[in-house]
């Protein structure tokens, strides 16, 4: 399985069942052969990388096989035996698999005369960690030994255990085979449960003390009946992918994604937070708090900064630093979860920690009032999301501040204002059809003319005091020129926003941030430019993300080809995409928000709704949100008319 540097194994066409530290990755016919990313894992490590079931003799005929939730998947076969009186099977195969690393296999009888079948599974692994099997390193299956009903692998302090009930009749340590003589009666049915464990406790954190609601609870329904799945499968995966702090166990943050990245990733555990903060403040607090244990504390240059690894930024840019991201991010997600209602004694506790990262951003803004990228060869390059960041950072900050009776509110709004007016002359490039904002400015000040969908962070301003939203880095004219930008082909796909315009040289369908579709990059593009008005833009980009939604059994993955819809067409899948990912999850919760427009001011005791008018999806209503600490449930009309059927009784609602 081995393959060129940064190569991953496909898994686009896999099943994938998790509940964190738990994950079953599957082929749709149900079978583990031990081929690929193929098993049950827990904490990284493949318990079970085969488990290939018999029934007299034969394999099942695999008919289908699909995720029932975030955590179990459904595999359904059928088996021709020498009793069939004709073409029809008469025995089905059933396999309820579970990422906490259970499996329910039942056989079901439909003949009128009883049956006696030999059935066997063969069982095998590896106990290799999840990177060594990515990269193609796993090694061979170890010998097994008899243990208990089942059978049982070590190697390396590592112990997994697989036991069966009821227990086999027979079983071959050599082979690593578990058998049973089954007595079907007429109609009747055979249950056998395998439990893979290991030494190590598994304690699913979504399933056991959740920071977010239910996917039952939280409940989307409208004129489009898609809303609803999207919002239930993505309530279900973003709760999946939780993960407990083992500095402080009762915090909860949600890990990037799966099967690539099941550990911590600051910038997007903050973007997931942020986008569900209409469900709950809950897990953006949990985040924050073990971001903040995470701080640098050093030099002047390091102090406040939440570290980070480096990611690539595509063809053109240099790789991006995610703790800058992060450090950037966290006061944002403070100031508004604070809005959203998280209670004053915890925002006073991750103060400090906000004023740390605004201490770090004082230091390392330029002598031009920019932020440059950090690393190697790199110094002075200056990329125009970074400052979308940095500005958000400042103004929210700012407010965060002043109301929280801390001193450098003014500073900061005054680097904020500073920023704008030299953002607006310096990362504008005008041309006859209207300008563009460049991506970036190196060293020596050059522009770096390409339009990506990096340039939708430049609408995401933030929430403020009273339901405003602040400003932006462009002014009036630019704004809406960019949004012209984002509504044409070159970056609507149809499907979603594009990482880089189809006219760039450079374009690639399949590039992670050179043209491929990545979720939350839509999902800011449709709430940014629904905010500012463009509802036009805005209705066209959702539309096409919901539809590729569907499309994907409205769990989202982390991004998709930018291919270019026709009438004939579906969306391309990428290969190494995760699925489910935070913030593709979190995207599903964030475009449906964004058409009510909800801006709490829980501080001062308000709602305001800013539903978008043109109702792209028709009437919708949305239930299980939380306000304030208290139930909020919200409905849009046709005629993009908002109402608040459900909220605290002390809000005092506005439009």
């Amino acid at each position: 399985m081995g393959g060129a540097p940064g190569e991953l194994p496909a898994v686009h066409a896999a099943v994938i069942s998790v509940a964190l530290p738990g994950l079953a990755v599957s082929p749709e016919h149900g079978q583990l052969t031990g081929r690929g990313l193929e098993g049950f894992y827990q904490h990284g490590r493949r318990l079970l990388s085969r488990c290939q079931l018999r029934v007299a003799g034969r394999e099942p005929i695999a008919v289908q096989g699909r995720s029932i939730s975030a955590d179990r998947a459904r595999f359904l076969a059928v088996v021709r035996t020498a009793a069939d009186t004709g073409p029809d099977p008469e025995v089905t195969v059933e396999r309820l698999r579970q990422a906490d690393g259970a499996e329910r296999i039942t056989l079901r009888s439909s003949s009128a005369r009883p049956l006696r079948l030999p059935v066997e599974i063969a069982l095998g692994t590896d106990l290799a960690e999840l990177g060594a099997v990515a990269a193609g390193r796993a090694g061979p299956e170890l010998p097994a030994s008899v243990h208990d009903s089942g059978m049982r692998w070590t190697a390396g302090g590592v112990r997994s255990t697989v036991s069966a009930q009821p227990p086999p009749t027979d079983a071959l340590a050599s082979a690593g085979v578990l058998r049973w003589i089954m007595e079907l009666p007429p109609g009747g049915s055979y249950t056998i449960q395998l439990t893979i464990r290991t030494d190590r406790p598994v304690r699913p954190p979504g399933r056991t003390a959740s920071p977010l609601p239910s996917p039952q609870d939280a409940r989307a329904e409208g004129d489009d009946q898609r809303v609803g799945p999207l919002l239930h499968h993505s309530v279900d995966d973003l709760r999946a992918l939780l993960i407990r702090d083992p500095a402080r166990p009762a915090d909860l943050y949600a890990a990037a994604g799966v099967p690539w990245r099941c550990g911590a990733a600051p910038a997007e555990a903050l973007w997931a937070a942020r986008m569900a903060l209409p469900l709950s403040t809950r897990l953006a607090s949990a985040t924050l708090r073990t971001l903040a244990r995470t701080q640098l504390a050093g030099t002047e240059r390091e102090l406040g900064l939440i570290p980070g690894p480096y990611r690539d930024a595509g063809p053109y840019l240099p790789p991006g630093c995610t703790g800058v991201e992060a450090t950037l991010a966290f006061p944002v997600v403070l100031a508004e979860a604070r809005r959203w209602g998280l209670p004053e004694p915890e925002v006073a506790e991750l103060l400090p920690a906000a004023e740390r990262c605004l201490h770090w951003l004082a230091a390392a803004l330029g002598d031009g009032g920019y932020l440059a990228e950090t690393g190697p060869g790199v110094a002075g390059f200056v990329r125009a999301e970074t400052q979308a960041h940095a500005h958000r950072a400042a103004v929210l900050g700012a407010e965060l501040l002043r109301e929280c009776g801390r001193p450098g509110a003014d500073e900061w709004l005054a680097r904020a204002g500073a920023l704008r007016g030299r953002f607006r002359a310096e990362f504008w490039l005008d041309d006859l059809s209207g300008g563009r904002p460049v991506a970036a400015r190196t060293a020596e000040g050059r522009p770096v003319p390409l339009l990506g969908a990096g340039a939708a962070h430049l609408l995401d301003t933030g929430l403020l005091g009273g339901g405003r939203l602040a400003p932006g880095l462009l002014d009036k004219v630019q704004t809406e020129q960019l949004a012209r930008l984002l509504g044409s082909p070159a970056m609507d796909s149809g499907w979603g926003l594009r990482g880089l315009s189809a006219k760039e040289p450079g374009y690639n369908p399949f590039g992670h941030r050179a043209g491929a579709v990545r979720i939350h990059e839509s999902a800011i593009a449709v709430a940014g430019l629904a905010a500012a008005g463009y509802e036009k833009e805005a209705g066209a980009l959702l539309r096409g993300v919901l539809d590729a939604a569907e499309a994907f059994g409205h769990r989202l993955p982390e991004m998709y080809a930018g291919e270019q819809r026709t009438a004939d067409s579906a969306p391309v899948p990428h290969p190494a995409a995760c699925r489910p990912a935070a913030v593709a999850a979190a995207s599903g919760i964030h475009l449906l928000t964004a058409l009510a427009g909800i801006r709490p001011d829980a501080p001062a005791g308000s709602v305001a709704l800013a539903p978008v008018r043109s109702a792209p999806l028709g009437a919708i209503r949305l239930a299980g949100l939380n306000v304030a600490g208290e139930p909020f449930t919200v409905r849009i009309s046709r005629l993009g008319v908002g109402m608040v059927e459900q909220a605290a009784a002390w809000l005092q609602l506005g439009g």
